[in-house]
């Protein structure tokens, strides 16, 4: 057939050499478009990735600032409470009337310098008079039964420690946090009031040095919502109540501990927030990280991002247009397609929500891994791991959290596996897999040791399980191909039944699958 352009007999023009340019501009034209989009897709992708593990790294700081300030309170709470519950027993055993003053006033002075953090240490009588006390000078006609402290001590028997209210020292004028104790006659009427006070001014100096953005906060506060100490400081914030906040409304009647997002009562911020309530004392700490702290760096490089982003497609878009105008530079377009190709096959081949290896992946390899040891005259291992109780973790915390559960035991596979060989697969759910060439039953097991044990230290707190924290059970399987019938599925099926017999006897443990591998049905 001829497909010079002139018209035929029929009136209907051949196809010609332009025409077959023409369709093949439009199709080049249509696939410019997609890898366009792609990139658009693939980079929005990658920028919610990294507001998110910008906000992982965040929920770590404050978690652990919280941790870090929280232990420091509460140290310095009990040490106050022991020499307070010493001295007490002493008074009241010896008896007020026999008391030495100036040897008790020596002991005092010398355990106010060994504590930095006190103001100093004091002993009321039942009126409200200065007994004795650490310091040199006593104002004239000093009386602390007007005190909320002492009021409380004389109208209720209990012998507990006792943390008040920021009040400022009537000796010195500082700003003080009181801790009391009442004391007794031996017939258990009232006898007075032992006092040891915190400096504020130490809380607020040791607040000082952790390196926070400046619109970031630090709070110590009683369980109340009593604002104890706080960074910035503020002299008139000082015993504000945040009882109305979110965290003292809706999380901690129902958490001890935990990372939320809030605006702050104070000031009115949106924070990034760690609380926790101290284990032995009425205190609650709470550590924050501005909104926008948080967010510049990753905005800063969205920015950057987005502009190489638009260079980039500027770029391409000319580029395409001189493909499509010089079709003799096919080879660049196909070069284009293949590396599309292989960002979409490792886009497959990977669990978005751990970015561990996906079920697919473990079935492309583990055939070829049994091949291979069969070749080598190796063993090879494969576990199966599965988080206990995750179902009732989900239901409990929520999903958002069950999905950061997930990262985290997967972050916790990265780094038990060393060897570049050694694959982590999220098999499905909150199952994973882990494939183990050239490994023997006790490499394996010191592996599932190392994990399991990786996975307590990071203490993730789960009320729904008898452990009180997420843990995982695992099996163990290991084929020697060379002298066993192994295969992708009696290997997976002995995995599988050495991990529910973890389950079976208790969880939070692993067991090694019975027998050999290829024996298994």
């Amino acid at each position: 057939m001829r497909t010079a352009r002139k018209q035929t007999d029929d009136g209907v023009f051949p196809v010609t050499g332009e025409a077959r340019a023409v369709s093949l501009f439009r199709l080049i034209l249509g696939f410019m478009a997609v890898v366009m989009l792609a990139f658009v897709l693939v980079e929005g992708w990658r920028i919610w990735r990294d507001y998110r593990q910008v906000f992982i790294n965040a929920e770590n700081a404050v978690s652990n600032l919280s941790r870090a300030t929280a232990q420091h309170a509460e140290d310095a709470m009990r040490q106050v409470d022991a020499i307070t519950a010493a001295l007490s027993e002493r008074l009241e055993g010896d008896g007020f009337a026999l008391i030495d003053r100036p040897r008790l006033h020596a002991l005092l002075k010398q355990q106010a310098q060994i504590m930095p953090q006190l103001h100093g240490l004091f002993v009321y009588g039942a009126d409200g008079s200065w007994i004795v006390t650490d310091k040199d000078v006593v104002p004239a006609n000093a009386n602390n039964a007007d005190r909320d402290y002492f009021i409380y001590h004389r109208t209720h028997a209990d012998r507990q420690v006792r943390i008040g209210s920021v009040v400022r020292s009537r000796s010195t004028g500082d700003l003080i946090i009181p801790i009391s104790r009442r004391l007794d006659h031996p017939d258990g009427s009232f006898a007075g009031v032992l006092l040891g006070t915190i400096k504020v001014d130490w809380f607020v100096r040791y607040y000082g040095d952790f390196k926070i953005d400046e619109r970031g906060a630090l709070v110590l506060a009683k369980r109340d919502g009593t604002i104890l100490v706080r960074r910035p400081f503020v002299e008139q914030v000082i015993g504000r109540n945040l009882s109305a906040s979110d965290i003292f409304r809706k999380y901690l009647p129902y958490a001890s501990e935990g990372v939320v997002e809030a605006v702050a009562v104070v000031d009115g911020t949106p924070r990034l927030y760690g609380f926790r309530a101290l284990s032995s004392y009425p205190l609650v700490v709470e550590a924050g990280l501005s909104r926008e702290s948080i967010l510049a760096p990753w905005r800063h490089d969205m920015i950057k991002s987005v502009l190489v982003l638009l260079l980039l497609l500027i770029g391409l878009s000319g580029f395409g247009w001189i493909v499509l105008r010089q079709l003799r530079e096919r080879i660049v377009i196909e070069r284009a397609l293949h590396q599309a190709h292989q960002t979409l096959k490792a886009l497959a081949l990977t669990d978005s929500l751990t970015g561990l290896g996906n079920r697919r992946r473990l079935d492309a390899v583990l055939e070829p891994e049994i091949r291979r040891a069969r070749r080598q005259g190796s063993a090879l291992a494969l576990v199966m791991l599965d988080l206990d109780y995750f179902k009732a973790y989900n239901d409990r915390y929520g999903h958002p959290a069950g999905d950061q559960c997930l990262r985290r035991f997967a972050e916790v596979l990265r780094q038990a596996l060393k060897r570049p060989g050694d694959l982590a697969v999220r098999y499905g759910g909150e199952e994973f897999t882990l494939l183990l060439p050239n490994t023997d039953a006790q490499g394996a097991s010191q592996i599932v040791q190392e994990i399991l044990a990786m996975l307590r230290r990071q203490g993730m707190a789960h009320a729904g399980s008898p452990l009180g924290q997420v843990s995982a059970s695992a099996g163990i399987a290991v084929g020697a191909p060379t002298v066993e019938a192994v295969t992708p599925e009696n290997l997976m099926a002995a995995a599988d039944a050495a991990l529910y017999q973890a389950k079976r006897q208790g969880r939070d443990r692993y067991c090694l699958a019975a027998g050999e591998v290829g024996m298994q049905q």
